[in-house]
């Protein structure tokens, strides 16, 4: 008895040992799998995460690692693919490894399964989500060219060699079948659009450049009307008026196209172009300039812009007539006007620094009457939704007060739409002059 004791005693502490080391390599091979899933999604955070700066700065380097990163960027497909690849074989190896941990660990036991549940599904999927996911994305967020310059050559490597290389092609393949399928369907609308540019907004570099974006995306839903240059605004020349007043005319308005009407501004017959008359200036004032008057352009106030924009560039031309439902003249609008919308205000030596509006102070504004409203909305910084469902026809701010009330407001009376507050300043018999707008805050 005593000599077997001995022997089976031994025994146990081997096998004891044996248990020991095979959960100790089982850790390690989780550790190092956590290790190569942090890198792969660290990996495809940085590669598109890359800014222009910094590609350009790759370009410029010209080295042979510089090239082989411009390269895989190229093939956005298979670099994605290959990196899908390899994290998702490495999350399944995590799994099952910490599986066979767990099974050493804990015994099969009456009153283990909770404790094995949280553990199997909790514990190792935020194992999982942290060190493979959350913590190497920011890091790589914040270090992208850093971590690009690591993972090149291994990334590399793992796309180049079977059997990743062989299922990163029947992905890469697979996505193109699948993109034909759907191409047709596939629709992005501008509201959907304007929400990824709010969520990009403090990712953007330059105000300005986001202040473009949003004009390009509002461009398609913007109306000629309410962008166009007022009928009561536009220098206009009489038909009858004889070569001596058009030429002094030309020289206060300072514009290269003019509208010509007959009887009233109402009726528009004609554009004057000023480069026509170069060859003329010399006749005398009986000269009948009519004869090189142009065929105007006459649009409804409806008309979106960017297909307006399309009619220009087929016609050649720069300047249309807004005519509404009774065909009268409202205003008119020109390719400059269509592209301030995106690019912001276009100035040149004949515009005029004039501020239309003062800004009293953070939530006070001094605005004229006739200010559009496509423009108050940009200069109070709102979208104007709750003034874009009360108003009708009216397209100037004086106009939606006097839609609203049925009257020209007096002195000192206001109107409140949402948490703004629209008082008239000046007025007269005809028209709303000036308005002050108070922005209320939400306990007013």
């Amino acid at each position: 008895m005593s000599s077997t004791e001995p022997s089976s005693q031994s025994f146990n502490q081997i096998a004891e040992f044996g248990f020991s080391l095979s959960t100790v390599i089982y850790i390690l091979l989780v550790l190092l799998l956590l290790f190569i899933a942090a890198m792969m999604s660290g990996s495809e955070s940085a590669f598109f995460s890359l800014k222009p700066a910094e590609t350009d700065a790759l370009k410029k380097e010209n080295t042979p690692k510089s090239k082989l990163i411009l390269e895989l960027i190229s093939k956005p497909k298979e670099l994605l693919a290959t990196l899908l690849i390899i994290h998702n074989f490495v999350n399944v190896g995590v799994v099952i490894l910490t599986t066979f941990i767990l099974d050493q660990l804990i015994k099969a036991e009456p009153g283990s399964e909770l404790t094995r549940f949280l553990l199997e599904v909790v514990g190792i999927t935020l194992l999982i989500l942290l060190t493979g996911e959350v913590i190497p994305k920011i890091f790589a967020t914040r270090n992208s060219l850093r971590v690009v310059n690591w993972m090149v050559y291994p990334l590399n490597f793992f796309r180049t060699t079977p059997p990743v290389s062989w299922l990163k092609s029947v992905l890469v393949k697979g996505s193109f079948f699948l993109q034909k399928l759907t191409r047709s369907t596939v629709k992005i609308t501008t509201d959907e659009l304007e929400q990824a540019l709010a969520l990009t907004k403090e990712d953007s570099d330059s105000e300005e450049d986001h202040k473009i974006l949003e004009g390009i995306v509002r461009f398609g839903k913007t109306e000629a009307c309410q962008i166009m240059t007022p009928r009561i605004e536009v220098e206009a020349i009489n038909a009858e008026s004889d070569f001596e007043e058009v030429l002094k005319f030309i020289l206060e308005a300072g514009y290269s196209r003019i509208p010509v009407y007959k009887d009233s501004q109402d009726n528009v017959i004609g554009i004057l172009y000023i480069k026509d008359l170069l060859n003329f200036l010399n006749k005398d004032k009986s000269f009948n300039w009519n004869e090189v008057l142009r065929k105007p352009f006459f649009i409804p106030e409806n008309k979106k812009i960017n297909d307006l924009l399309q009619e220009f560039r087929k016609m050649k031309m720069h300047m249309a007539v807004i005519v509404d439902e009774y065909g009268g003249a409202s205003g008119i609008i020109t390719l400059e006007d269509i592209l301030e919308e995106i690019v912001g205000e276009i100035t040149d030596e004949f515009d005029e620094n004039d501020i239309p509006y003062v800004k009293l102070d953070d939530s006070t504004f001094s605005f004229e009457g006739r200010t559009s409203l496509n423009d108050f909305y940009k200069i109070i910084e709102d979208e104007g939704n709750a003034f874009e469902t009360l108003k009708g026809d009216s397209e100037t701010i004086g106009g939606f007060i006097i839609e609203q009330t049925g009257r020209i407001l007096k002195n000192n009376e206001y109107i409140t739409v949402s948490n703004y507050k629209l008082i008239v300043v000046s007025s007269d018999k005809k028209r709303i002059k000036t308005v002050k707008v108070l922005k209320l805050s939400n306990h007013e």
